[in-house]
């Protein structure tokens, strides 16, 4: 069922029109399709992306996505794992998703801002777009620009404010949803550390676009032809590996030379790379001392944690740049 989008435009059946009608939203008349209106993370949500691909999903699908992998992501749309639970980072992004987008529009009082139903793109069922608000310029207009609202623990991959200096799995996400939408700039307004706001604007590029399309239909083609991507070594892939089988039958699986070699290989890899490690960390920690932090020019390498007076670990700075 469509619902109300600001009381700005209309939705003739199941497709946007640019004739305007109370209480709902426009789009070009070969523009989108409105698949309904859908609380993200709930079952009929969910539904409504299970047979395409979201925004925060064309990311896995790109390699590029820090929580999901093209391997698990298809396992998903084959239903052999159940959906993305909610983690307490996607809670609290839902929770302040309204009070960001609530401060966008405060602070851009020229700009008519509504929420968003879910809508697929036009001739390609498969691409789904759900954008936290839509920008009308006018009643009876097209949406010409979207909002997404997005937090962070602090302002890693976040550039200059006003920029396009983004997360890449986030700007896919933009990019995408102008695709669906046919629309020129997505304005992302992230929350860091709880209280600092700033936005950032990304324009639609076309040649960004249809690279994300081909790899989009040929995501859904091995969907449709049940061709299992390759694994990689995303956390997400192995975590949908562990998952996938049940119980446990007392037989030996004979392996491949290659495959066998290649994990005592990566074993002895991590096992060197870990004693480097160690080795690393106590050469800082023995010239912190007592201190806090070690920097170098000014900027963060690695902070000391302390318990009852003794060291505890040692956190690695999240921009680890050598230049």
């Amino acid at each position: 069922m469509v619902g109300p989008v600001g009381g700005r435009a209309g939705v003739r059946g199941d497709r946007v029109t640019n004739t305007a009608q109370a209480g709902a939203s426009t789009a070009p008349a070969a523009g989108p399709a409105v698949l309904g209106w859908f609380e993200p993370g709930t079952p009929d949500w969910h539904a409504a992306r299970a047979a395409g691909i979201g925004g925060s999903e064309i990311a896995a699908v790109m390699g590029i996505s820090p929580y999901e992998s093209r391997f698990s992501l298809w396992h998903r749309k084959q239903g052999l794992i159940a959906p993305v639970e909610e983690s307490e980072e996607m809670f609290w992004g839902k929770v302040h998703e309204p009070s960001i987008c609530a401060r966008f529009a405060q602070l851009h009082p020229e700009l008519a801002v509504d929420t968003s139903p879910t809508f697929a793109a036009a001739g390609r069922p498969w691409q789904i777009a759900n954008p936290d608000r839509l920008i009308v310029p006018a009643p009876g207009s097209s949406p010409a620009e979207i909002v997404e609202a997005k937090t962070a623990r602090d302002d890693h991959g976040w550039g200059k404010a006003g920029t396009d200096e983004i997360p890449v799995h986030y700007r896919a996400q933009a990019l995408w949803y102008l695709d669906v939408l046919q629309a020129v700039r997505c304005h992302v307004a992230v929350l860091i550390a709880g209280s600092e706001y700033r936005e950032y604007v990304v324009d639609y590029s076309p040649h960004e676009a249809q690279t994300m399309r081909e790899y989009g239909a040929e995501f859904m083609r091995t969907i449709r032809q049940h061709e299992r991507p390759d694994i990689d070594g995303h956390a997400a892939t192995f975590q949908t590996i562990k998952a996938l089988p049940e119980g446990q039958d007392d037989i030996d699986i004979e392996v491949t030379q290659a495959d066998r070699d290649r994990y005592f290989a990566a074993l002895d890899a991590a096992k060197a790379a870990d004693a480097e490690k160690r080795a690393a960390a106590g050469v800082l920690l023995d010239q912190i001392g007592t201190g806090r932090r070690a920097v170098h020019d000014r900027k963060p390498v690695a902070t000391r944690t302390v318990r009852d007076g003794r060291t505890h670990s040692l956190q690695p700075a999240r921009t680890r740049s050598t230049s």
